[in-house]
């Protein structure tokens, strides 16, 4: 098959463009940097280089795939200008008039556990405001993938972990925590790409399930932490801790609310009722190795 693919050589693009081509696609990737073509071609697949808010490179990079993975690139929450719900529905629109203007009829695009939420998600409204625009796309077979809450954002909390010694947010603690490895995501993104599809589909991705101290145990015990704690604090003592940390107000305030959503078991009342009947292979005592070497 030849699939395009957006989101460069990141998290989940470098081991889904391995991954296809091992499996004998042709592969062209997307990326924003040109400094990365080398590396693309290296892997064996076909470099474009360009914007995704560019409407018309997206057509071109499209136009004759049998099947596109779009994401939508992460911003820049440091930025005091950031409308974080702007920028989605932008980038959902350009993907959008790109899969008409080309005429591809394959689509796996990378969503969000709670993009199921109408409101009172936070910064997940602006998933669902792509998947919104997406399904107005008529034959076009789509798959939302919605991974659950990554591994990797955990490293936001090394500061604090060296600073106060615990992990504190307005969830976690006691609650069921669900958490995904990207590779484990590339795999299922893979897998579900060849797939023929009609319609819509909706696949959920996760890798391991714990509380908030059990997270904080494993990866105490990694870093040579054993006694770590994970403490509940109230969202207002959240917010203003991501502000001292930078973060622009609209973002930490959409931060809050999506974790205050999750912790009120909203955010993934969906993921309980379509629960992936197999798990990714990357558990979190495998990343709590990454995450001690990335600690020390």
């Amino acid at each position: 098959m030849k699939i395009t693919l957006t989101g460069s050589l990141g998290h989940i693009g470098l081991p889904l463009t391995k991954e296809l081509i091992q499996n004998g696609h042709s592969v062209t990737v997307i990326s924003s940097k040109p400094e990365k073509q080398k590396d693309i071609k290296a892997l064996g697949a076909k470099a474009a280089i360009g914007s995704v808010e560019n409407v018309l490179f997206l057509r071109d990079s499209f136009r004759g795939a049998d099947a596109v993975y779009t994401m939508v690139p992460p911003a820049n929450f440091l930025d005091p200008n950031l409308d974080p719900g702007a920028y989605n529905r932008r980038i959902g629109e350009n993907f959008a008039e790109a899969i008409r203007q080309s005429g591809v009829k394959r689509v796996v695009h990378l969503s969000s556990v709670g993009a199921h939420l109408e409101k009172g998600s936070g910064l997940i409204l602006g998933h669902r405001a792509v998947e919104v625009i997406l399904n107005r796309l008529s034959e076009v077979a789509i798959t939302f993938m919605r991974p659950v809450g990554f591994y990797y954002n955990l490293y936001g909390f090394v500061p604090m972990i060296k600073k106060e010694g615990i992990i504190s947010a307005n969830y976690g603690a006691e609650e069921m925590l669900i958490w995904v490895s990207p590779e484990d995501i590339a795999s299922a993104i893979a897998e579900e790409i060849i797939i023929p599809l009609t319609g819509r589909k909706i696949q959920y991705v996760a890798s391991d399930e714990l509380t908030g101290h059990e997270t904080a145990g494993i990866l105490g015990n990694a870093i040579g932490k054993p006694d770590l704690k994970w403490v509940l604090v109230s969202d207002e003592q959240r917010k203003i801790s991501l502000e001292a940390a930078g973060l622009n107000p609209r973002i930490a305030a959409g931060l809050v609310e999506m974790f205050a959503s999750q912790h009120r078991g909203e955010l993934t009342e969906d993921y309980y009722r379509h629960k992936p009947a197999v798990m990714g292979k990357v558990k979190i005592t495998d990343f709590a190795k990454e995450f001690a070497a990335a600690f020390n």
